[in-house]
């Protein structure tokens, strides 16, 4: 399998501001890549682009709100009159989740569905015509590795992880005959904040990180790994530590993993 060269590749990048998002704008300017760095801050935007010292002119700041579908089609069109196409799409905007299905509100898993589903799909189909029409162009879309299995205090974040995998391999069927890649990347514990703005029953935020988080895999270290998968153009990556094994036991072993899964805290 052939490996791309990003020296030159316009990339736009969502939940750009911090965490993973911040790790893989460092890296992908460090390969030459054209970014377009998107999330609501755009001061944490500003800050992340000072940090891109390899060809910073070509890191555009474009806030958005992946929960605004009003805006997404004006500002999917602004990013691409930018560098006049996008070569690589990457959603990397979400929010996690805290707390038992029972006693979370629905208006939360409502609001998880629109950041972490909704918002990714309608900026795909907002740029996926012209990719079409070009026979070219790579979506990357950051799940979770409990978007291949569910696990405790997280099932509206297990459910918006799940969507994303049914919508984005039928997309990657409907169009890789037609020269649109689609690669699911599928983290395990990873050292962000995530669970630190992680939703609670009520929505409010849980405002603690995990254990399991802070000890996990360095941001920098995670994307210099989905990059060179996203390079490969691999339809398929879990990048972690021993977690990913979750995955396998899944499918060879479901009863074991089943009772393992009960006490577990997966990204």
């Amino acid at each position: 399998m052939a490996t791309q060269n990003l020296f030159g590749k316009v990339i736009w990048l969502t939940g750009a501001s911090s965490g993973i998002g911040k790790a893989l704008a460092l890296e992908l300017n460090s390969q030459g890549a054209k970014l377009i760095l998107s999330a609501r801050n755009r001061d944490a935007l500003y800050a992340v682009k000072t940090e891109c010292t390899f060809n910073p002119i070509d890191v555009h700041i474009l806030p958005l709100d992946v929960t605004d579908m009003e805006e997404i089609p004006r500002i999917a069109q602004e990013a691409t009159r930018i560098y006049g196409k996008i070569d690589w799409l990457i959603h990397n905007a979400g929010i996690s989740q805290r707390s038992y299905a029972e006693v979370t509100e629905l208006k939360v898993d409502r609001k998880i569905m629109e950041v972490n589903y909704f918002g990714p799909v309608a900026i795909t189909k907002a740029v996926l015509p012209d990719m079409i029409k070009r026979r070219s162009g790579n979506i990357a879309v950051v799940s979770s590795l409990v978007g291949k299995f569910g696990t405790p205090y997280r099932s509206g974040y297990a459910a918006s992880k799940h969507a994303l995998h049914g919508f984005f391999e039928s997309l990657r069927a409907e169009t890789e005959d037609r020269g649109v890649k689609v690669t699911m990347v599928c983290p395990g514990f990873i050292q962000t904040e995530l669970t630190l703005n992680a939703l609670t029953g009520n929505g409010a935020p849980l405002n603690k990180i995990d254990e399991a988080q802070k000890n996990g895999m360095p941001t920098k270290e995670f994307a210099i790994k989905m990059v060179k998968a996203l390079k490969k153009e691999k339809r398929e990556v879990y990048i972690g530590g021993k977690e990913k094994l979750g995955v396998y036991l899944k499918r060879f072993f479901p009863s074991i993993l089943a009772a393992k899964i009960k006490n577990a805290k997966v990204r």
